[in-house]
């Protein structure tokens, strides 16, 4: 049924990728039992880990309900507003830049105006935590998401923390291929962690303003790095799988 999946990014965002278009064209329909995870792994020619992942993603989203003891089958649609595909081209990485552009700087704005001094450790917490990560060897995506998590949690507005939690995996999924491409160049790695410590100091200075055209800012050059990217970078980028264990 499936084909091997491979590509610049995470494999369980391209595995519920998959899946949620075989849900969405109906190939899948309501009451259909997917294959078993077995079966997934052999087709996909991904892990057991991957595959356990990608279904997780696809239940917290309303998509399939696994049934002890008989499968996992296929839920009745509903409306869904979230599309799941993966961040697996420039194209669809650079729309999901446009969006957090438009609700990070307005997420910075209010913060500006509302945060806490609690809330203010929790983001320098988090900066602290990128550079640990990168000095380590990571590739500090989820302290990256944290970052701007706190930023969102700061404003009080809870339709806007519950959004940016339900775009929370496409999130992490751009995140991980901006971050892989700033890798590439310590100059990249420089301008981002600055870029990030601005953001801050306009919040920490109740700078509104300032806040909202740091967070837009750092959206607009993270776009342009990668509009700096090759071609090489978007077909031959490291495929990174992560535990379910230690995913957040």
């Amino acid at each position: 049924m499936f084909s091997k999946v491979s590509g610049p990014v995470r494999l369980a965002d391209q595995v519920a990728s998959t899946l949620s278009e075989e849900i969405e064209s109906g190939r899948l329909a309501e009451g259909d039992r997917l294959p078993t995870e077995v079966e997934l792994v052999r087709q996909l020619g991904v892990s057991r880990t991957v595959v356990r992942e990608a279904l997780s993603r696809l239940r917290n989203a309303g998509l399939i309900e696994p049934r002890q003891g008989i499968g996992v089958f296929v839920l009745p649609r509903r409306t869904r507003p979230l599309d799941l595909e993966a961040a697996d081209t420039k194209a669809k990485v650079l729309q999901i830049v446009e969006v957090r552009r438009a609700m990070e700087g307005e997420a910075a704005h209010l913060a500006a105006t509302r945060a806490t001094p609690l809330d203010l450790a929790r983001m320098r917490q988090a900066l602290d935590a990128i550079d640990s990560a990168v000095a380590a060897g990571g590739d500090g995506v989820d302290e990256d998401l944290a970052f701007h998590r706190a930023i969102a949690e700061s404003t009080g507005n809870t339709v806007l923390v519950s959004t940016l939690r339900y775009l929370g995996d496409v999130s992490r999924s751009g995140i991980r291929v901006t971050r892989a491409n700033e890798a590439r160049r310590n100059d990249f790695i420089e301008a981002v962690r600055a870029e990030h410590h601005a953001i801050l100091a306009a919040i920490e200075a109740r700078d509104a303003e300032a806040a909202r055209t740091a967070a837009r800012l750092h959206m607009n050059h993270a776009a342009a790095r990668l509009q700096d990217a090759d071609d090489g970078f978007w077909t031959d980028a490291e495929e990174i799988e992560v535990d379910l264990d230690g995913a957040p």
